[in-house]
């Protein structure tokens, strides 16, 4: 099986690898993908709020969407995270009767974001949560990494494939209180306050990510070992356009 550190080399010979992360906070995928590609990649941001702890190589402030539309077709690759407030079980479930009576909407962007990226013809990931519209392909969790966060996330490939890897049992609970009972565990809760959530410096050393101390875009962020192992995985696909030995 060709490997991709042997793409990487085929791919320092050629013009830079250019990726987008749209919807990209602080640039948890960002990171990943960096070092899945290694050097010889250019990853741009886009997130309609400025992100000054943003971790690639340029960043526009805009609509995600509409950026994707405008400049998608000049990416070699491109991941969209969009947000996720809207997708998920509690939202559409528990929380629902709430949010009505309060007026409390969220945009739901997933299905016009998978139609702007069909449109550029390039290969791409979608991001976002159980409950969401996002296709299941493929299902990451901290533990097939080593992470002390959980964080169950849905990628939705588009224009290649790749192998649902294994998912390890879980060794224990999430730290923290539920439902009144405290427990401890091998894992933090890198969302909300209080009742045990994680702090910033745990979520830093939880997800891997140096480079920020804003606590809601560190909650926010993927893990970057998730997409460096989708950007390990896409490289694989490339073996055959690029010439790579097998």
């Amino acid at each position: 099986m060709t490997q991709p550190t042997d793409i990487r080399r085929a791919l320092a010979g050629l013009e830079p690898f250019r990726v987008l992360d749209a919807f990209s906070c602080i640039g948890g995928a960002t990171n990943g993908y960096r070092r899945a590609f290694g050097a010889n990649c250019h990853i741009t941001g886009v997130d309609i709020q400025a992100q000054p702890d943003y971790c690639g190589d340029a960043f526009h402030q805009g609509d995600a969407i509409e950026y994707i539309r405008a400049h998608g077709h000049e990416f070699d690759f491109i991941h969209a995270s969009p947000p996720c407030q809207g997708e998920g079980a509690p939202t559409k479930g528990t929380n629902a009767a709430r949010n009505a009576a309060i007026g409390r909407t969220y945009p739901r962007l997933i299905v016009p974001t998978r139609a702007a990226l069909e449109a550029t013809g390039r290969p791409y990931v979608i991001e976002n949560v159980a409950g969401s519209a996002v296709r299941k392909d493929i299902r990451l969790c901290g533990e097939q990494f080593g992470l002390a966060v959980l964080m169950h996330r849905y990628f939705e490939l588009g224009g290649w494939t790749i192998a649902q890897p294994a998912h390890p049992r879980h060794r224990g609970y999430v730290r923290g209180y539920r439902h009144g009972i405290w427990r401890d565990g091998p894992y933090v809760a890198a969302y909300g306050k209080g009742g045990g959530k994680a702090t910033v410096e745990e979520i830093r050393e939880a997800k891997e990510i140096d480079w920020s101390t804003h606590h809601l875009r560190l909650r926010e962020a993927l893990p970057p070992a998730y997409t460096e192992w989708l950007g390990a995985a896409y490289l694989t696909t490339l073996a055959p356009r690029l010439g790579a030995a097998a």
